[in-house]
């Protein structure tokens, strides 16, 4: 597993809109986070920016897709731009973009402290020498009040309208924005968790022991080593098995889903204490049951605040059938289209218009054109006769 937590206070961090182009997989890569009309009777409440109620935002953002379809990269991408502002340092960003002798670009809609809204545009001109320099990074940097009565698209409109100066140094550029606050979880090959201890220590306890004993009964408690820092012991009924610096010992004892659970619970904790205001969770339920898998996502959702946001990626269609406001689920896909393999971002909202229309049903009839592609499995069939 691997995590990166950004703490700063209790600023918030909410992304609106992400653009980009020649990272990664994506080529004009487009994905928004915002909805233009009210819902009635949401399931999730408040889902708009405090006391700015026509500036309506998805809190919840559940990406589903097949395979190296782009849910990773997703976070990935958004985690680098991130620190790029954060840091103001260019040479893990370009590392990312995916044919250097072509120019790379991202924009990105966000807000962090106060009421306004940013847009950053960084442009990154194709590789002559042998690496990049600062002379390859261009940056500029927008921002617009958030009035009242404003919505997230009279702001984009208002930012549109500005003219877009890429004169100065982009670390001046980036010396405008402060205080972005995020987690971000995700597969790795690290066997390493986020046990970080500016959270409330009770409280990832009890939230670690009630994932692990849910997962694996035969897990009775969780304690906190006293004697050693950042250590704690998770007791079974006839063996202990201690983690410390996030770090499981004798961790082949656990499953993989229990071993998931404690990623898991990371997150979670941080949620339910207020850590941060951004939280990308990915693919951490592989080996968990579904029922389970609902279950912790139904309490992310209801612990998730006003200002704050979760990105969730699944496989499990399962969660199809949670209540949740159909703008809730984004669905990726990677298509080969002139010479390239393309990855797109598809809401579902843009296709399911009333509040009869069954989620569940488009994704079993394939209305989004997201279901992997078979036929080579299939053929393998053709063996059995040779």
């Amino acid at each position: 597993m691997y995590y990166e937590l950004n703490r700063k206070g209790d600023q918030k961090m909410i992304v609106l809109d992400i653009r980009t182009d020649n990272f990664y997989s994506f080529k004009d890569f487009h994905m928004n986070m915002s909805y233009p009309k009210k819902i009635v009777n949401s399931y999730i409440p408040d889902e708009y920016l405090m006391e700015r109620p026509n500036f309506r935002y998805k809190k919840i953002n559940i990406l589903l897709g097949a395979n190296a379809s782009g849910k990773t990269s997703v976070g990935k991408m958004l985690m680098d731009i991130f620190n790029f502002i954060d840091k103001k340092q260019y040479t893990t960003i370009v590392q990312k973009i995916n044919n250097p002798k072509k120019e790379a670009y991202f924009s990105m809609d966000f807000i962090t402290s106060g009421f306004k809204m940013y847009r950053i545009n960084a442009i990154f001109s194709p590789l002559r020498v042998e690496k990049y320099t600062a002379e390859n990074v261009k940056v500029c940097i927008r921002e617009v009040p958030i009035t009242l009565k404003d919505s997230y698209e009279t702001c984009a409109e208002k930012i549109s309208n500005q003219k877009c100066s890429y004169d100065n140094n982009f670390v001046q550029e980036l010396e405008k924005v402060t205080d972005l606050s995020w987690l971000f979880e995700y597969p790795s090959d690290s066997s390493i968790v986020n046990t970080n201890l500016n959270q409330n220590v009770d409280l990832y306890i009890r939230v670690l022991q009630n994932i692990l004993h849910t997962l694996d009964p035969s897990i009775e408690k969780v304690e906190k080593i006293a004697q050693v820092e950042n250590t704690f012991v998770i007791r079974m009924k006839n063996k202990d098995i201690v983690m410390q610096d996030g770090e499981v010992i004798n961790k082949d004892i656990l499953s993989s889903g229990t071993k998931e659970g404690i990623a898991i619970a990371s997150v979670l904790t941080s949620i339910l204490g207020r850590e941060c205001s951004f939280y990308y969770c990915d693919e951490k339920f592989s080996y968990i049951n579904s029922d389970v898998e609902k279950a912790i996502l139904t309490v992310m959702i209801n612990s998730i605040r006003q200002n704050e946001q979760l990105f969730f990626t699944t496989h499990n269609n399962d969660i199809l059938d949670l209540p949740l406001p159909k703008h809730s689920f984004s669905f990726l896909k990677k298509e080969f289209y002139e010479d390239d393999f393309v990855i797109t971002c598809v809401s579902a909202s843009k296709y399911l218009k009333r509040a009869t229309d069954s989620l569940h049903n488009a994704v079993d009839n394939d209305l989004f054109s997201t279901a992997p592609n078979l036929d080579s499995i299939y053929q393998l069939l053709d063996f059995i006769h040779n």
